[in-house]
C-alpha cells in the first residue's frame, strides 16, 4: 500500500503558527518543515503491527482547499500490508553547506527571503527529521527529473487533473511562482544531492531512461 508526504501536510492553522514562529513562507505547503512527520510515523507504526481485522485510518490532504481532510473522512486500510511505499519529493534530500545558502536562487528568495532565514530553516529540516525518515526506510528510490524546467510542466499537468480542465495562462504563472519554493532543493537533488539506493532517470514524458544503483 502507498502513503504520501502530500497527505500529511500541516493544517493551515499549524502552518500559520510555524510562519509566525520562523518565517512567513512556511504558510505555503510543500518544503521540508510543512509536513506532520509524526502523523506519518504513527500511521506507519499502526500499519506495521495491525492484525488481520484491524483498520488503520490513512490521512488525506485536499490540495484545492489547501487543508487536511477531517479524520472522520479518511479511508481505512484493513489488515497489515505486505509492504508500505512512501512517496515524497524531498525524501532523501541532502542538506546544502551553509555557504551555498548565502545568495538567493530565484525571485522568491530575493524578494521574500533576502536574509536567508527561510531557506536555512528549510535546509535544517531537510537534513534533520526528513533525512532521518529516509534513512529509516528499507530502500530509497529517486525518480530524477531531466531538469527543473520539466517540473513546471508536470506540476501544471497535475493541477489540471485536479481541476478537471486545462489551466488558464494566469494559473500557469501562479504555479510557476509557487514552485520557486521547491526550486533550490529540487535542483540540489537533480544534481546528485540525494541519499538513494536506486536512481531512475526520467525523460520529459516521465518515461525511464536509465536505472542506476
Amino acid at each position: 500500500m502507498q502513503l504520501s508526504l502530500d497527505d500529511v501536510y500541516l493544517t493551515k492553522t499549524e502552518r500559520a503558527a510555524l510562519a509566525a514562529e520562523l518565517h512567513p513562507l512556511f504558510s505555503t505547503r510543500g518544503p521540508p518543515g510543512t509536513h506532520d512527520l509524526e502523523l506519518l510515523d504513527r500511521t506507519v507504526a499502526a500499519l506495521s503491527i495491525a492484525g488481520p481485522d484491524d483498520e488503520t485510518p490513512l490521512p488525506v490532504f485536499d490540495k484545492l482547499a489547501d487543508e487536511r481532510v477531517v479524520e472522520g473522512r479518511w479511508p481505512r486500510f484493513r489488515g497489515r500490508p505486505r509492504a508500505i511505499l512512501i512517496d515524497g519529493w524531498c525524501l532523501g534530500a541532502l542538506p546544502e553547506e551553509s555557504d551555498a545558502l548565502a545568495s538567493p536562487l530565484n525571485r522568491l528568495e530575493t524578494e521574500r527571503d533576502p536574509d536567508g532565514v527561510w531557506r536555512r530553516a528549510v535546509n535544517a529540516f531537510a537534513g534533520d527529521a526528513y533525512l532521518a525518515l529516509a534513512e529509516r526506510l528499507d530502500a530509497r528510490l529517486f525518480l530524477r527529473a531531466p531538469g527543473f524546467d520539466a517540473v513546471l510542466d508536470w506540476r501544471c499537468e497535475q493541477e489540471a487533473d485536479l481541476r478537471g480542465r486545462p489551466l488558464a495562462a494566469e494559473e500557469r504563472h501562479a504555479i510557476a511562482d509557487f514552485i520557486q519554493c521547491f526550486e533550490r532543493l529540487t535542483r540540489r537533488m537533480i544534481d546528485g544531492g540525494v541519499h538513494a539506493d536506486i536512481v531512475v532517470q526520467l525523460d520529459r514524458n516521465r518515461q525511464p531512461v536509465t536505472v542506476a544503483s
